[in-house]
C-alpha cells in the first residue's frame, strides 16, 4: 500500500457486528478488514472495520438497514 491511500472505519457497537459488517463487505466484493479501533476514536467495541475511502459509497449501501452502526471516519 503506498502512503497515498486513504482509509475510513466503521465503528461498531459489538464485535459481533463487526464480523457480520465483515462478511457483508466481503459478499458485496469490498475490500477491508478488521483493525483495533484508533486511539483517536471511541467505540463500545474494540474492533473496527477499515476500508478503502473511494468505497464509502459501496460500505454505506452495505450497511444501509442491514446493521446497526456508530459512524463511519475517514482515518
Amino acid at each position: 500500500m503506498s502512503m497515498q491511500e486513504s482509509f475510513a472505519v466503521v465503528l461498531f457497537e459489538s464485535v459481533s457486528h463487526a464480523l457480520r459488517a465483515e462478511k457483508l463487505f466481503k459478499a458485496a466484493g469490498v475490500f477491508c478488514k478488521l483493525i483495533p479501533v484508533p486511539r483517536h476514536l471511541s467505540s463500545d467495541c474494540g474492533v473496527c472495520l477499515r476500508f478503502h475511502r473511494s468505497a464509502r459509497a459501496e460500505a454505506d449501501a452495505v450497511l444501509k438497514d442491514k446493521l446497526d452502526f456508530y459512524e463511519i471516519h475517514d482515518i
